[in-house]
Order: C-alpha cells, then structure tokens, then sequence
C-alpha cells in the first residue's frame, strides 16, 4: 500500500503530485484565485454554521485536542 511519501511503480509520490498541480493551477489563474475560494467557503461556512462556529473554533485553536484510543486488533 503506497503512502502519502512513497513512490508507486518508479513514479511521483502522492504529495509530489498534489505540489505540482497546486502550481500548475497557481500558475495557471495567479493567487488571487486561492484567495477568491477562500473567501467563497469562508462565507458558506458561516452561511451554514452561523458566525458563532468562528469563535468556537477560534478557542479550540490553541488547545490539544486528545485523540480517542483507535482499536488495531480488527
């Protein structure tokens, strides 16, 4: 099973791929477009959650979250 690092059959690894085209669309449309998405989910975000959701996970930000015990036995 390939990861995230590992190159499959002498190609790219995965994050080589995902780098590669997020420049080729930087390139390609200019920042203003990662900008202008942004802005687009932002907005759909507190259009669906409500501008409260941004405070609560404003307070999450600078807390460790504690992740549940995962059973590998399966």
């Amino acid at each position: 099973m390939a990861t995230s690092d590992n190159t499959n059959s002498g190609g790219m690894s995965v994050r080589e791929a995902g780098k590669r085209g997020g420049d080729r669309v930087k390139a390609k449309y200019g920042s203003e477009f990662y900008e202008a998405i942004g802005r687009k989910g932002g907005e759909a975000t507190k259009t669906k959650y409500g501008p409260g959701f941004y405070e609560e996970i404003g307070q999450k930000g600078g807390q460790k979250m504690k992740r549940a015990a995962v059973d590998r036995t399966k």
